[in-house]
């Protein structure tokens, strides 16, 4: 799994690439998410168009994500370009209404700079 991260103003922009491996990545996940907070960076894009499947390593580094950036009032979250695999992992976790997950990047960035609140609305 590699993680790159981006900013877009106010928001980080992650974009993922290859498979959460159980163990291997563990610590570059933890070091990831530490990198992550440290920004104070509050809304989050998730570009999943690298990632071939999610598991459950993946989801827990998702929520621990997701709940660093809703610590604040102004926290947001979003997803783009998950293929059927992660979405369907996204559903079956019941996430889908916790990841609001959009077409395109300029769609999710719109959301996420409208975004009044901890939430952002809208459903690809």
């Amino acid at each position: 799994m590699l993680i790159q991260l981006e900013r877009d103003n106010d928001i980080c922009i992650l974009r993922l690439n290859g498979r959460f491996a159980p163990g291997v990545d563990a610590m570059y996940l933890r070091t990831k998410a530490e990198e992550i907070k440290a920004t104070g960076l509050r809304k989050m894009l998730v570009d999943f168009t690298a990632v071939p499947y999610l598991d459950s390593i993946g989801i827990g580094f998702l929520i621990g994500i997701y709940t660093s950036m809703l610590k604040s009032r102004q926290g947001s979250f979003a997803i783009i370009r998950a293929n059927e695999r992660v979405k369907e992992v996204i559903a079956l976790t019941k996430l889908t209404g916790i990841f609001p997950a959009y077409k395109d990047e300029s769609a999710a960035l719109k959301a996420l700079r409208e975004a009044p609140a901890a939430e952002t609305a809208g459903q690809a």
